[in-house]
Formats: C-alpha cells, structure tokens, sequence
C-alpha cells in the first residue's frame, strides 16, 4: 500500500505569522472602512472591536482541532469527523461559499482602487475579467500564493504604519461629534459587516503539516496577527476618520487612498492604491484557488459527484475551478459590496459556531487517540459562548444574511439526505457521546484518529528513547507459542510495576483474543494501561525461529486468525495518560512500518543495536571508542566529568559484549560502544565532535 508522504515542517514564527496576518488584511483595511462608515458613523472603530470577540473562540477551537487533527479541508474535515456527515455537508458548503464571495469581495476591491487611478474605466467588464483570468490560472495548476504573501505583508505593514502615524498627527477632532449617532443596534449589525476582515486568519491552521513545532508555533503566530490586525484596524479606521471628512469618508470604497490623497497628495494616494490592488490581487487568486478545494474534498468523501474530484495532468480540479468561477461570476453582478460582505461574514459565522461546537463534542467522545497538542481555555465555556455570539450577530445583521444561513442550512440538509447519505458510511465522533448514553460509536473515526496521531509522532517530553533503552530484551531463537514469550515478558513487567503477574497475563491474551493486539509485517504490538500511576515500560522480544499467535481481525471482526512474528513489544503505561500511550504505541508502529525495518531488527547484533533499531535515526548517535580516533579523549574519563550538549546523554554502553546501564561513575573504556539520546540539535552536535 502506498504510503503518504508528508510535508516538510519548514515554516517557523515569523512565516507562519505573515502568512496569518496578510489573510487577514486586505477588503478589511483598504475596502470595508468606507462602507462601514456609511452604516455606523464614527464608531466603526468598536464595530470591529465588536466583531473580533466572536472570532477569540473560534482561534481557540480552530487550534485546538487543528493540533489534534492536522488534516487539509480544515473546519469542513473538523465538523464532519466530529458533529457527522450531515453537518459536514454544511460546513463544506457554508466554507466554499464563503472563500467564494470573499474573492468576489477581492474583486469589488480591485474595481474600486482600479477606478480611482482610472476614472472611466468599466468596473464590471473588470471583475468579469478577472475572475475568468483568475479561473484559467486555477485551471493551469496555479502555485500557493504564500511566498508572494509573505514578500507583500513585509512591505506592506511598514507603509501602512507609516500612513496611520502621519494620519494621527493630523486629525480633525470634529469629525468624532456624534460618535453614537447611527445607535447600538446599526453598530452591532455593522460588526457582523466587518466580520469578513476577520475571516482568513484562521485559515493558517491548513499549513501545519508544514509547520515546526505547530503546538507552539501556530498559537503564538495566530494571536500575533490577530493583535496586529486588531490594532490596524482600531487605529486605522480612527485615523481615516480623523482625516477623511464625513461626506468623503461614506460609502468611500477607496478609503485608504482617500486618507493618502489627504495626507500625502496624488502621489501617496496612486502608492497606495497599488500596494492595495497587489493585496487584492493575492486575495482574489489565493481565494478562488482554496475555494475550489472544497468541491474537491467532498467529492472525495462522496457528499459530492466524483466529477468534482477529477484532476487534469498538473492537479487542477477542473470542474470545481469552473463551477467555483461561475459563482464568484454570479456573486459580483448579484450583490452589492455591501451585500457581498454580509453573506460572507453570515456564513462565516456559522462555521465559526460549528467549529466551536466540534470542540465540545470532540472532547466529550471519550476518544483516547483525540490528541490536541494545543487546548483551549475556558472549555466550555468559551466554546458555548463562541456559539451563541455569532447566532447573536447572525440576526442583528439583518433579514438577508439570516436568510441566506437558514437557507444554505436547509440546502445542505436536502443534499445530504437525498444525494450523500446512502453513498458514506462513517459516522461522526458525536456517535462516540451516545456511546457514553449507552448508543452505539462508530470505531472507524477510531482508527483514522489514530492513523493522524502516528503521523504526528511524539510530543516534546515523551519519554520514548528512555521507555526503549530501559527496556526488558528477550531474545528467542526456537520456533515457540505466543504464551511462552508472554511469560518471562510479564513475570519482568510484573516486578517493575507493582502488579500481579497473572493480572497481565490474563489481560494480554484477552487483549489478542478480542483484536486489541495490532499484528502487521510480523510483528505483533501486545499493550495495556493499569490503573495505576507508573512510568511507561516496554518489552522488546526477538523471536528468530518465529513466534505462533492466535488473533482476531479486529474489534468489529468474527475472524480469527494464526499469524507468525518475529518481533513482540509489550508495552504497559498508566491510564492516567492515555493519549501518551498510544503516542509511544504509534512511535513503535511507524518505525515498524519501515520497509527495512524486519531486516534491521534481524540482523542486528546484540541487545544494544536491537534498541537502536527502534530510536529515529536523528534522536540518537552510536559512537565507538576507538584509540586514534576523534573520540578518543573520552576514554578512561568518567561520566559524571563529561559535558554532553545540552538535551543528550549516554543511554547504554556496551562493552566486551556485555550491555551496561550508564552511571555517574561509569569509566568509559577503550571500544566501548556508547548510545547517546537526545534532541536533534543535540545528536547534530555530536556527530560534529566526534564524528
């Protein structure tokens, strides 16, 4: 079976951050002002604040999932593997819909800045075209849009600064009389408005395959942006107020070079409008290529036609490119700006709502392999909240918006039950909370989260080199039964941790007999958790001649079958800790999933390299001892005397063919064999000392 390969995690705080922040700027900054003015008056500025206090919950949520399930179709994959398919259904075409009139809503933004350098020029003849250019970009197998984002936001936000410190300096208090005159409730419909400029900074969370260290990296990065985007958008718009005078400043489609004009004349004003067009122009093309995605990603899951996932020789999907096209087509001569930026904010609140409900579900499941690196605070509270805001906000923005939710809602119920649900047969994590009512649960989504927590490897603190290097080695080289490796394996583990021998001997064979023990490529992965506080502990067990055991298929299967291995690993941990356990358990299992790894365990010579065989390559550093060589110096020194980089140490040492475990008062000797652990920074510095 053909393997996935996985994406390189290239991207540290710093891309990962501009890549957050330029999704966030662009219609929020250089278009929506304007409008938003004409409907709230001077206080557009708390109709932003406003409508970034929905999106906090939704950061929080989108985090979460993503840490837990790195997975691409982002919130549609969320909702569905959580809420269901039906739900599912929703999400995916609540976010195709809204990628699409956020590049319809790019494009209103090029015709505006477009016809303030050109007064005559057709708006409308533009954006057609445009949108069909954009398209057969799309069509061709266009490049993510990320370097071009990332060159972009660095030049942009020092010229936007720029404008907003020479614009502070030259406000007109007048023009902040009447702050409050269009009332509360224009206020508040305003900041469902403005909820479109907050729509692409949770995007980012598509990109963590590629991203180093995503528990950190990705938090950190999000709420800079969000910071940053909130603090452009507060002082922005008070400056374009300040500056721009109220008859100018409504209904202004082209705020941004307006206040330029102001401040800095035709020449700052045609600036900005191009470093504006360069923004749209990213926006609208990024946007229209990840809208056309989704068509793709449901297709796939059968919600739709499998014409939808077809894709030309360069990895276009033609058909979704096209139909996503035509609505973005439909969506400018349709609507408004105004009406654009409604539906869109609608929808996106929506999904935001689901996001947060995805969270709840997810953590009530019950699911050991539900993982997330990074959790959100305030469960669940914060989750409740981030569902009943954007209801809230739904309905104070207006009949047409609410319309448009209810009616895409009720679109995707339809299309679920008359197309999608007699073609899929999965079930959602919410299954897994009936199961606690005493439902019934689905275990494939089981299985697929444990297929994304063996991808994701091991968190920063697991003790996996530690749990092998201290392992119990049993080496047998007659043909033997399962239950005669079984019995030294539980008479050591019995010792280490506190338990009665029997006790895990009953467990481990019930664990085969009922398909709770993983046997693939001749290898069989026999675990359990006890009740009990106690560190991992693992037996590693090299059957030469060939081990015989018995086991059923899986959890939902009749079939039984007679397997032959040649590696047994017992693995026992706390319950306390489950998503540790079958962290280390997935650890082993990909190592196993090596194609060199059976060769590798059968030759390997001793106890020493059997362990090697299990510790990744950059995690560990075999050094030999050998007089004349680089290493040489370290001979007849102690270990305690030694200083190793920082996150490493000696795990074993062989010496005269015997295995020692390494002291503070361990004299290292001429050829002795070390293993060294350690971060990756570490073994790299180690392997540049001493070779």
């Amino acid at each position: 079976m053909a393997k996935t390969r996985l994406l390189k995690k290239e991207l540290g705080l710093f891309p990962v951050y501009v890549l957050a922040t330029g999704a966030t700027l662009s219609s929020g900054f250089f278009l929506l002002p304007g409008i938003a003015f004409a409907e709230a008056g001077p206080a557009l500025t708390l109709a932003y604040l406003i409508a970034a206090i929905p999106v906090i919950p939704a950061v929080f949520s989108k985090l979460e999932l993503s840490t837990a399930m790195p997975r691409s179709g982002g919130i549609y994959y969320f909702v569905d593997r959580s809420i269901g398919p039906l739900f599912g259904t929703i999400a995916g075409f609540g976010t195709w819909l809204s990628l699409v009139l956020k590049a319809a809503f790019a494009l209103v933004g090029i015709g505006a800045y477009m016809t303030f350098l050109l007064p005559n020029l057709n708006v409308q003849q533009l954006g057609i075209g445009l949108t069909l250019l954009f398209g057969l970009i799309n069509i061709a197998g266009a490049k993510k849009t990320g370097q071009i984002q990332m060159i972009l936001v660095c030049g942009l936000l020092p010229i936007l600064t720029w404008l907003v410190i020479k614009g502070l300096g030259n406000m007109e208090p007048t023009h902040f009389q009447n702050y409050f005159g269009a009332g509360i409730n224009r206020l508040v419909g305003t900041a469902g408005l403005v909820y479109v400029s907050f729509m692409g900074l949770t995007n980012v969370v598509s990109i963590s395959e590629e991203v180093r260290d995503p528990e950190r990296t990705l938090p950190r990065a999000m709420f800079l942006a969000l910071g940053t985007a909130l603090l452009l958008y507060t002082v922005g718009t008070i400056m374009m107020v300040g500056v721009v005078p109220a008859i100018d400043l409504a209904g202004d489609k082209h705020p941004v070079a307006t206040a330029a004009l102001v401040l800095a004349g035709r020449p700052g004003a045609i600036f900005m409008s191009v470093a504006a067009l360069l923004g749209f122009f990213s926006v609208a093309n990024s946007a229209i290529m990840s809208s056309s995605r989704y068509p793709l990603a449901m297709s796939r899951d059968r919600l739709l036609p499998a014409i939808f996932s077809r894709v030309n020789r360069r990895g276009a999907p033609i058909a979704s490119v096209i139909l996503t096209t035509v609505i973005v087509l439909f969506s400018l001569t349709a609507f408004d700006p105004t009406r654009i930026a409604k539906l869109a904010s609608a929808f996106q609140l929506l999904l935001f709502a689901l996001c947060n409900l995805a969270v709840i579900v997810m953590r009530e499941s019950g699911i050991s392999s539900y993982d997330p690196g990074y959790r959100s605070p305030f469960y669940p509270w914060m989750q409740f909240f981030g569902i009943l805001a954007p209801a809230w906000l739904i309905i104070e923005m207006g009949m047409l918006p609410l319309l448009f939710t209810l009616g895409l809602v009720t679109i995707g119920v339809i299309w679920y039950l008359l197309y999608a649900r007699h073609r899929i047969e999965r079930e959602g994590a919410i299954f897994h909370v009936f199961a606690r009512l005493g439902e019934r649960r689905y275990h494939g989504l089981e299985t697929e989260m444990r297929t994304i927590l063996k991808e994701k490897g091991l968190r920063e603190g697991d003790p996996f080199e530690a749990v092998v290097t201290e392992a119990l080695v049993i080496e047998i080289r007659e043909h033997v039964e399962f239950e005669q490796v079984l019995e030294p394996a539980v008479a050591w583990l019995a010792e280490r941790i506190g338990l009665p021998a029997e006790e895990l001997r009953t467990r481990f064979t019930k664990g085969a007999q009922l398909g709770a023990t993983p046997v693939t490529g001749g290898v069989a992965l026999p675990h359990l958790r006890v009740e009990r506080d106690i560190e991992p502990a693992l037996v590693l067990a090299r059957a030469g001649g060939g081990a015989h055991i018995h086991v059923r298929a899986g959890f939902d299967s009749a079939t039984e079958e007679d397997r032959e291995v040649h590696a047994i690993f017992f693995l026992v941990s706390s319950v306390e800790d489950p998503a540790r356990h079958l962290r280390i358990l997935a650890e082993i299992a990909g190592r196993v999933d090596h194609d060199d790894f059976l060769d590798s365990w059968t030759r390997a010579k001793d106890e020493q390299e059997l362990k090697e065989v299990l510790i990744r390559d950059e995690r560990f550093h075999p050094l030999e001892l050998r007089p004349g060589s680089r290493a040489a110096g370290l001979i007849g020194q102690a270990l305690r005397d030694l200083h190793w980089p920082a996150g490493s140490l000696v795990a074993l040492i062989r010496r005269q063919g015997q295995v020692l475990i390494p002291r503070g008062t361990t004299v290292l000797q001429a050829n002795d064999r070390l293993t060294i652990i350690g971060d990756p920074a570490a073994i790299l510095e180690i392997e540049e000392l001493y070779g």
